[in-house]
């Protein structure tokens, strides 16, 4: 490994092996490279309207916007399901509003079956959430959400906050 220090008209430039890692202007400010900080996969996925969900049946959660993808692996168009192209350990957080529901849960389905049940039997309107420690193996692994609904009923309500699916790496 060769580190290097290399005068520029407007500061100064710290290498490694070749590549800038860090920049330092005139005035003493310090600005790390991308590289040094790689992107960790992390997405949250949202569905701001209502969805209907047949009794007795799972039926897969549409989430159709998303707030971030750092790795662009969550497919907000097609499938809604998210493929993380890094493998290890993903935290997994997800809540759905269920509107006056018997017995509703979320699940979740890793590469087409359920691997966690994250809560239930909400009696009445409101809202359920849960979360799970997941591991994905980078390339053929895929995650997607499920609700449940003994009764039959919509869940969201029109706001982005009342159904979410989001996660991140925690480790390798």
């Amino acid at each position: 490994m060769t580190i290097s220090i290399k005068p520029t008209a407007s500061g100064s430039t710290i290498e490694q092996d070749g590549s800038t890692i860090l920049t330092v202007d005139g005035s003493g400010n310090i600005t790390p490279s991308n590289s040094m900080y790689p992107k960790v996969p992390a997405f949250s996925a949202y569905n701001d309207g209502t969805q209907s969900i047949s009794a007795g049946t799972k039926t897969k959660v549409v989430f159709d916007h998303e707030l971030f993808d750092t790795t662009s692996d969550f497919d907000s168009t097609t499938n809604y399901r998210y493929t993380p192209s890094v493998a290890g350990y993903y935290q997994i957080n997800a809540g759905i509003y269920y509107q006056g529901t018997n017995n509703g849960f979320i699940l979740l389905d890793k590469n087409g079956s359920t691997v966690s049940r994250l809560a239930g039997t909400q009696s009445g309107y409101g809202m359920l959430t849960g979360s799970a420690l997941i591991y994905m193996n980078g390339t053929t692994d895929y995650l997607e959400m499920y609700a449940y609904d003994g009764g039959g009923q919509n869940i969201g309500a029109g706001s982005s906050t009342l159904m979410f699916f989001d996660g991140h790496l925690v480790s390798v």
